[in-house]
C-alpha cells in the first residue's frame, strides 16, 4: 500500500464513522508534513446543518491545528468529489492538492459538472488526483444508496 492509499484509508475510516451515523458515506483527512492533521465526516443531517460536510470539518480543524486559514503545504484526501461549496473551500484554504477517492457526476466540482479548483482566474489553483482507492470508495457509496432505497420501499409496503 503506497502513501496515498494509505491516507485515503483513513478517509474511508471516516466516511464508515458517517455511514454509522445514517450520514452518506463521505469522509476527509488533511495531511501535513507526511502527518495527518484534521479529520472529518458528514454529518448534515444530525447536525441539521448545510455545511457539515466532511471537507468543511476537516478544514476547519486544519486550520486550527496550523493557527492559520492558510492550508498551503497541506493535502486534502477526499472519498467523494468536492461540491461547489467544499471546492470553493478548498480553493478559498489554499489547499495545494485534492486526492479523490470516486467522482460525483450529480454534483461534483473538481471535473464532473464543472472543475471550481483549476480555474485559471482565481488566485490560487489546486493541483487534483483522481481514482485513488476509487472501487473502494464508490461501492461504499452506491451499497448505502442501495440500502437507503430499500428502507424506502420497506416503508411505503408497511402504510
Amino acid at each position: 500500500m503506497n502513501q496515498q492509499e494509505k491516507f485515503m484509508k483513513d478517509a474511508i475510516r471516516q466516511a464508515k464513522k458517517a455511514e454509522k451515523i445514517d450520514e452518506v458515506p463521505i469522509g476527509c483527512v488533511i495531511v501535513y508534513d507526511g502527518k495527518i492533521i484534521a479529520r472529518g465526516y458528514n454529518r448534515r443531517n444530525i447536525d441539521k446543518n448545510t455545511l457539515a460536510h466532511a471537507e468543511l470539518s476537516a478544514i476547519k480543524k486544519a486550520s486550527k491545528k496550523l493557527g492559520d486559514w492558510r492550508l498551503e503545504g497541506c493535502t486534502m484526501y477526499v472519498t467523494l468529489e468536492p461540491c461547489q461549496m467544499c471546492a470553493g473551500a478548498i480553493v478559498q484554504a489554499r489547499i495545494d492538492k485534492v486526492v479523490i477517492g470516486c467522482m460525483n457526476p450529480k454534483a461534483g466540482c473538481a471535473g464532473s459538472i464543472l472543475n471550481l479548483l483549476q480555474i485559471p482566474s482565481f488566485n490560487h489553483q489546486v493541483e487534483l488526483e483522481c481514482g485513488v482507492l476509487e472501487e473502494e470508495c464508490s461501492q461504499m457509496l452506491s451499497e448505502f444508496f442501495r440500502k437507503l432505497r430499500e428502507q424506502k420501499r420497506n416503508c411505503r409496503s408497511n402504510m
